[in-house]
């Protein structure tokens, strides 16, 4: 029997306790969407509130929240309109359809490939039915919609294929009106959407996802300087929060791969493990544009994108951009902080036990802080669990569980990755004491009521 990969187990977690939810699933669902449950958007604000505040921690970066509707004349300015395409190939047979570069992609990970690689797509079959494919053509990624209330007047636009670009609209706007000077930097977050041909993996690739990214704008003597010391910060934001140094690594881009318009990409590669050989798929990019963008904006607009050196000179800014998926980073850390133990943690019995699950998620990111569990779904136990929910919960996401015996309740936060637990017993009422469970290593101590918040301000305080 094949060995269940972790990426499954994971799948049929988020959806059993709450993070993750298949889209529309009440009506077949729509391929490659998925909806954050309670727990998944929890986890996801986290994370986007962990990205946001270590990009404005900085004097030099600022925020923007622009419009997900566009004018088609803005993705003509960034080239989208005539170069954003996939290669798609269809089956003839079961009508199927498929990235030509993925199947090629694909087939060079497999063992003994390598000996006798077909040439072209020609030579490879559908990978669902072993049926001949069509020749590839280009697909554009860009969903096309319209504006208007009468059809005939109807207004085309664009939903955002990369949020990057409201930024390049905006730079103007926000130099002047927060007195920037270069180098300084814009930071988003928000939704972007592609009509990809080929979505898979979960979270991995969507057809409507959520970036992060931060385009700084630079004059280009620093360019090389300022490339690497994003590449740094980037590559330390995932280790700080959590991910295995081991499970990342850098790839930088060969010449052939790079956008025209680009001097210098690196992506920074997780071990995602779907089915390739060494498993390392992106996770984020760190790239040098130049200084396309603005130059098209400022050719397309009629607008004056240019700022002035040191020596009176005028030049169109030069990019450093940070462009990471909330989806996959959200995937990342999940499939990192998930350990399974085949008997459990727990050695005061001698009976058959479970398989454990732990998410080992940093507690900065942790969807519930702390759990409240009353020993007893009687009196006075809830009554005191309760007011110790009440102190906490203007500080913490907490959540409030009375059912089940309390081995079960642990391992049931365990299983969603909760720090801490606190038991309310039947002692508690008498010496107002509880009990604090950490959930890594299990440590449990005895904590007065009335400390419980600096014991928790301690904890939570790096």
């Amino acid at each position: 029997m094949a060995e269940v990969r972790k990426i499954d187990k994971l799948v049929n977690l988020a959806k059993r306790r709450g993070f993750i939810f298949p889209a529309a699933e009440i009506y077949g669902g729509l391929n490659s969407l998925y909806d954050y449950g309670p727990l998944g958007v929890e986890l996801k604000n986290n994370i986007k509130k962990a990205w946001w505040d270590a990009m404005l921690s900085r004097p030099d970066i600022v925020g923007l929240d622009s419009a997900i509707l566009t004018p088609g004349i803005v993705w003509e300015a960034s080239g989208h309109l005539q170069s954003f395409h996939d290669p798609l190939v269809e089956c003839k047979k079961c009508h199927h359809r498929f990235r030509a570069d993925h199947l090629l992609e694909a087939k060079k990970a497999e063992p003994g490939y390598a000996k006798e690689q077909p040439t072209s797509i020609k030579d490879i079959n559908c990978p669902d039915c072993d049926g001949p494919l069509t020749t590839p053509r280009n697909f554009n990624l860009l969903m096309k919609t319209s504006l208007g209330v009468v059809e005939e007047e109807k207004e085309e636009a664009y939903l955002r294929g990369e949020t990057c670009q409201g930024i390049y609209l905006n730079f103007l706007n926000i130099k002047d009106t927060m007195r920037l000077r270069l180098p300084f930097g814009i930071a988003q977050v928000g939704k972007a959407f592609r009509n990809e041909i080929t979505t898979k993996n979960f979270i991995f690739r969507m057809r409507e996802f959520e970036q992060m990214e931060m385009q700084y704008f630079i004059t280009e003597k620093i360019g090389k300087k300022v490339f690497a010391e994003w590449q740094k910060a980037r590559f330390n934001w995932y280790v700080n929060f959590g991910i295995k140094p081991e499970n990342l690594r850098w790839r930088e881009h060969a010449k052939d791969e790079l956008a025209h318009y680009a001097k210098q990409a690196i992506d920074i590669e997780y071990r995602f493990d779907f089915s390739d050989k060494d498993g390392f798929k992106e996770l984020e990019g760190v790239h040098n544009r130049g200084n396309w963008d603005l130059s098209r904006h400022q050719e397309f607009s009629q607008q004056d994108f240019s700022v002035k050196d040191e020596h009176d000179k005028k030049f169109i800014p030069h990019i450093i951009e940070t462009s990471g998926g909330v989806d996959r980073a959200t995937l990342a850390f999940l499939l990192d902080a998930y350990e399974e133990i085949e008997g459990g943690r727990t050695t005061t019995t001698e009976s058959t036990k479970e398989v454990e699950t732990i998410l080992h998620l940093d507690k900065r990111l942790a969807p519930i802080k702390i759990a409240i569990l009353p020993l007893s779904k009687k009196e006075p136990l809830v009554d005191v669990s309760k007011k110790i929910f009440t102190s906490l919960a203007s500080k913490y996401r907490l959540q409030y569980d009375e059912t089940a015996a309390i081995g079960r309740r642990y391992r049931r936060q365990d299983e969603i990755g909760t720090p801490y637990c606190v038991t309310v017993d039947f002692e508690s009422s008498e010496d107002k004491k509880v009990t604090v469970r950490d959930r890594d290593s299990m440590r449990q101590d005895r904590v007065s009521i009335a400390e419980l918040n600096d014991y928790f301000d301690d904890k939570f305080k790096n």
